[in-house]
């Protein structure tokens, strides 16, 4: 089981930044992908960013230039870098790790991003 933990959310007001970490308990090395979720309330959860573990990255059209993925495999760390934020990327923030090409999907705790206007 890899336990997952966020960390980075907060409030801020629009136009700033945030960095998100999530930091796994083993290495990401196994991990054949590895992402940025949200979920606002009232609304179904999305992905926001992905990065393979060989590949390239992909972000929904909503964050597109703003928002940008990282890992960074000595730490066991995936990082969600956010600028230019907005009142609408006020939501719970979750990282999601899948081990493999046919294994288990893992997800952190989620971590609360809140954006003022």
């Amino acid at each position: 089981q890899v336990q997952l933990v966020e960390s980075g959310g907060g409030l801020v007001q629009a136009g700033g930044s945030l960095r998100l970490s999530c930091a796994a308990s083993e290495s990401i090395l196994s991990m054949s992908a590895m992402g940025w979720s949200r979920q606002a309330p009232g609304k179904q959860r999305e992905l926001v960013a992905g990065i393979p573990g060989v590949g390239v990255t992909h972000y929904a059209d909503s964050v597109k230039g703003r928002f940008t993925i990282s890992k960074d495999n000595a730490k066991n760390t995936v990082y969600l870098q956010m600028n230019s934020l907005k009142p609408e990327d006020t939501a719970v923030y979750y990282c999601n790790m899948k081990r493999g090409t046919y294994g288990s999907t893992y997800w952190g705790q989620g971590t609360q991003v809140t954006v003022s206007s």
